[in-house]
């Protein structure tokens, strides 16, 4: 590992500051309206074949990764944004040829006084 990534996947693709509104929180008053979740997506990805071909096919599409996750948020309604991180964390890894993703999760507005409030989790696809 060098710097939170797997050696063997040296490159990363992030995606930050995607937004996606959902029901999320523990709250009555928070199951009744929508609140902003804010993401941050570091994404280990081998850049080479892409960038030998020039041609998007070879390569991670982020915009087909950052839709997925909206439209998966947009229609969640979990109740912990610890489930959310982890469920947006196993989409990645499933569906997107993505071996590792660290996901910072914030959830604007949860604590009074505080800019940001979330979490940060790093997670590997499972190795057969």
């Amino acid at each position: 590992m060098r710097d939170g990534v797997p050696q063997d996947s040296s490159d990363v693709l992030y995606l930050h500051d995607l937004k996606a509104d959902c029901i999320i929180g523990i709250w009555d008053w928070e199951r009744q309206t929508r609140q902003t979740i804010v993401f941050d997506l570091d994404m280990a990805v081998d850049i080479r074949a892409a960038a030998a071909s020039d041609d998007i096919r070879d390569a991670l599409d982020y915009k087909a990764v950052a839709k997925r996750i909206v439209a998966f948020v947009e229609s969640s309604e979990f109740r912990l944004v610890e489930t959310l991180a982890e469920r947006v964390a196993e989409l990645v890894l499933q569906e997107f040829p993505v071996p590792w993703l660290r996901l910072r999760l914030d959830k604007r507005g949860a604590i009074r006084g505080a800019g940001q409030v979330g979490l940060v989790i790093e997670r590997s696809r499972a190795t057969p």
